[in-house]
């Protein structure tokens, strides 16, 4: 079964639209087609990002967090890694 698909215009400044042009035709494919991955990686990208950082807020506490960040001791830095200030 064919997907359903939409048709829109689209405005890209000419020098985008050139780069895009141009690596579409470097992977061998249409430009539309290159825009359509492109859009679906984007999606896919901030869809896993936002369900990895919902799932990482409900796992911890902020104040031991900070609690652990703030804490004294430990080792010196070691030569090399200091901090110039």
């Amino acid at each position: 079964m064919t997907p359903r698909v939409s048709t829109f215009s689209l405005r890209l400044p000419n020098s985008l639209k050139a780069a895009v042009e141009r690596m579409a035709e470097a992977e061998g494919t249409s430009m539309n087609q290159f825009l359509v991955m492109a859009a679906a990686e984007k999606l896919a990208s901030i869809q896993t990002a936002e369900s990895y950082f919902a799932a990482r807020r409900g796992r911890g506490n902020l104040d031991q967090a900070l609690a652990f960040l703030s804490r004294s001791g430990g080792e010196p830095p070691r030569s090399g890694d200091e901090i110039d200030t």
